[in-house]
């Protein structure tokens, strides 16, 4: 299958319009409804991103207006349909990666359960920051990114020469060469060691709540066909801009041995 990684300005309940191949993982970063407090733990809550100078415009604001209209029921039932059908062999089983807020862990396994996938674990990525330490008199300060693993019967596949994974992951912050397009911007070296786990070269990898579009660029760095919806136009037209379209060009350009 062709190395290729698409974007879609769409919301991920019209995939059928696109006739997209099933996936043999689909990953995403679902909103945690942060609400008012979106930027609580982040920079932008303050000018220039330092406390000492107050709150800027985006302080008590949410990220985006669509994250209200996001439903987990919704979300379950159509990435049951985007995933590949369960498989008779082993090891070929597909999976799900939801990366959630903590508080929204139970609420992702039990709507998962309604929709078929039957079995997970959890995942946890630790970091050598907090972005909570913005927050004034706090001593304990998060540091810590949480996912689910789902999955229906078998054990999905796993590709790691045989060697065990732990359950938790280093969370790197990318280089300058990866654009900062969204808030919530998983790193592509992080997504890159999720998809070579429980993909394999040439596997279709989905992500509904694309973003920055960080997971379609990680696979398709690794040879995995990628596509991502994004409801948001103007997140979607940035990371189609930065992202997306820089990918192609590259690999325009090594095509054309430029």
């Amino acid at each position: 299958m062709e190395t290729k990684a698409i974007l879609y300005h769409d919301n991920f309940q019209n995939y059928k319009r696109y006739n997209i191949p099933k996936a043999q993982l689909v990953i995403a970063d679902i909103p945690y409804n942060l609400g008012a407090n979106a930027y609580a733990s982040n920079p932008m809550w303050y000018i220039g991103g330092d406390n000492r100078n107050g709150a800027s415009k985006k302080a008590g604001k949410a990220f985006f207006n669509t994250d209200v209209n996001f439903r987990i029921a919704e979300y379950m039932h159509f990435c049951s349909r985007l995933l590949k059908k369960e498989p008779k062999e082993k090891s070929q089983a597909p999976a799900m990666i939801v990366f959630c807020a903590f508080d929204q862990e139970q609420m992702v396994i039990e709507y998962g359960k309604k929709y078929g996938f039957m079995h997970h674990y959890p995942i946890f990525f630790i970091k050598n920051y907090s972005a909570q330490v913005l927050k004034a008199n706090m001593k304990i300060v998060g540091a810590t990114e949480h996912a689910i693993v789902l999955y229906r019967d078998k054990l999905p596949k796993f590709r790691n020469s045989g060697k065990m994974v732990f359950d938790w992951f280093e969370w790197k912050k990318d280089g300058k060469d990866v654009p900062k397009i969204h808030p919530t911007q998983k790193p592509v070296n992080l997504l890159k060691r999720l998809i070579e786990v429980f993909t394999d070269p040439g596997d279709v990898v989905i992500d509904p709540c694309a973003g920055s579009g960080s997971t379609l660029r990680a696979a398709y760095e690794l040879g995995r066909p990628a596509y991502g919806f994004e409801v948001d136009k103007g997140i979607y037209e940035k990371a189609q801009a930065e992202m997306i379209t820089p990918l192609h060009n590259q690999c325009e350009q090594t095509r054309l041995g430029v």
